[in-house]
Parts: structure tokens; sequence; C-alpha cells
């Protein structure tokens, strides 16, 4: 039973590290809410690739990362940063916005 046991722990373990392991390869990219403008505002990314964004926040105000066109939104409280996982998408331009202060915009270029 103890063998059984210690089997199901490695068993675990490893796939728990594999997980980590693809987690860490994933591209990533950064992105501010700062005077209530995005910086950058043209953010440039790979085609037919998952991706992360940190969304982070530096305005005084929480504000919604958001985008109708690839579906995603995410409260960010101030002074803070989330992650928002993106894609695969397929080439083009995608819309995003802040939906608290929606002249706060900016665009998703995916090549």
């Amino acid at each position: 039973m103890r063998r059984l046991i210690l089997s199901m722990i490695v068993v675990l373990a490893g796939a728990g590290a594999a997980t980590s392991a693809l987690a860490g390869a994933m591209p990533e990219y950064k992105l501010v809410l700062q005077d209530h403008k995005f910086a950058p505002a043209t953010l440039k990314v790979p085609a037919n690739t998952k991706f992360r964004v940190l969304v982070t926040n530096r305005n005084a105000v929480p504000s919604e990362f958001e985008s109708s066109d690839f579906n995603r939104e995410k409260i960010v409280l101030p002074d803070s940063t989330v992650t928002v996982f993106i894609g695969p998408l397929a080439k083009g331009t995608y819309k995003f916005f802040d939906d608290f202060h929606q002249a706060t915009t900016g665009v998703l270029v995916v090549e």
C-alpha cells in the first residue's frame, strides 16, 4: 500500500512539473494602464499561439481590461496586476479597452 501511495505521489509530482514547464514556455506580454491609457497602445503577438498578458493598473481607480473581439474581461484593481490568457488567435487586428473608461483603448496585432 505504501508503494502504491508513493508511486501516485511521484506521478502527480511529475505531472505538476510538466504543467509548470509548459506554462513557463508560454509567451508573456505586459500592458500598463496609467493616466487612463494603455502602454503600449499596440501590442504585437504571434498568430496561432496561446499567450498571457500581464495587465498592471497604475491608476488610482479600478479598470476593466476587456475585448469583445477575443472575448475576455478582467477587473484590475488599483496598483495591482492580473494575468489574462489569450489565444490562439488568427492573424488580424483585435481591439481591447477599459470598460470602466471606454476612451481608454488599445489594439492587439496578431502576426
